[in-house]
């Protein structure tokens, strides 16, 4: 069975920054595409940072040069790190994962994903 499971969220001022955490289990997460999404309140599910087998990212253009995520295998964890964090990132944070297997392109698509996390909070004060 595979579970995703984020952590890191928080309370943090505009400018700060933050490093989400999605730990995986039943899955190796070095051979699978994953993603990063948010929502906030009212507002639909949006994407926000993908990597793909062979480390290819991709970013929606709002966090271009802001967040980074990346993967370390040995600890099957695969992170988003937040910097120069803005109100408006304010959101619930999930992960997911697809189930495919060396998918080398990235996609913003949430039904690209199979597996989702809970989701961890996020709020920036202004």
């Amino acid at each position: 069975q595979v579970q995703l499971v984020e952590s890191g969220g928080g309370l943090v001022q505009a400018g700060g920054s933050l490093r989400l955490s999605c730990a995986v289990s039943g899955r190796a997460v070095s051979y699978f595409r994953m993603g990063w999404f948010r929502q906030a309140p009212g507002k639909e599910r949006e994407f926000v940072a993908a990597i793909a087998w062979g480390d290819t990212t991709y970013y929606t253009d709002s966090v271009k040069g802001r967040f980074t995520i990346s993967r370390e295998n040995a600890k099957n964890t695969v992170y988003l790190q937040m910097n120069s964090v803005k109100p408006e990132d304010t959101a619930i944070y999930s992960c997911a994962a697809d189930r495919q297997y060396y998918t080398v392109s990235v996609s913003e698509r949430p039904e690209s994903y199979d597996y989702w996390g809970q989701g961890t909070q996020v709020t920036v004060s202004s």
